[in-house]
């Protein structure tokens, strides 16, 4: 008899009761973490990224952000999209629905030109970020020197005239000189960054672009 009521006193013993039954079994050190500490930030209203002059294609965007338990992850997109380096980038967050599946159709613009420089036997004018040079003479060759980035276009012709220079504001045209040599003489179209070039001959001259 004496042997039961020692075994059920070592039972009640060990048993974990609790004075409070609404208080979690848990202890301290197994509950979450949780704090009255206010962590709010500076809500988005716009952040700007300004890219070299070298950059023609975003391949992809990547935002790291901190999730609410404090660990920081991320999300990427492809893109795989040209831009224009001279505007920046912008990250914003909108409530308004921007999102249009029938955007209107815009009308077609009619090209302007707008002159840049003139001599008496050549023409630069500028259009859709492009330089057309209006000339008779013959382009001999053309390429490319950097630092700074500038289009070497040498046309055949006897003249004799004072070295010329004039900058512009022609994105991704700069500036313009020309001077004279034997036999031809030398048009020198500085750029404003880093980009390679196309020519294109039409009827009364010469159509460059860049990219």
């Amino acid at each position: 008899m004496y042997k039961i009521i020692f075994s059920i006193l070592l039972i009640m013993l060990n048993v974990d009761a609790r004075e409070n039954p609404f208080f979690p079994s848990k202890t301290a050190d197994t509950l979450p973490i949780t704090s009255n500490t206010n962590t709010s930030f500076e809500p988005l209203k716009r952040a700007t990224i300004t890219l070299p002059n070298s950059a023609r294609v975003i391949e992809k965007v990547t935002i790291h952000y901190k999730n609410l338990d404090g660990s920081i992850d991320n999300k990427s997109i492809a893109l795989g999209q040209s831009i224009d380096w001279h505007l920046p980038l912008f990250i914003s967050q909108s409530y308004n629905n921007e999102m249009n599946t029938n955007p209107p159709k815009k009308a077609k613009k009619t090209k302007k030109f707008i002159p840049l420089a003139s001599y008496k036997f050549i023409t630069f004018s500028y259009a859709d970020q492009k330089m057309y040079i209006a000339t008779q003479d013959k382009l001999i060759r053309s390429f490319m020197l950097p630092t700074p980035h500038r289009i070497i276009l040498d046309f055949k012709r006897d003249a004799d005239f004072r070295s010329y220079e004039k900058k512009v504001d022609a994105k991704p045209f700069a500036k313009i000189r020309m001077g004279n040599h034997k036999g031809y003489y030398r048009v020198v179209i500085e750029l404003d960054g880093q980009y390679h070039y196309k020519k294109r001959l039409v009827s009364d001259g010469l159509e460059l672009s860049c990219y």
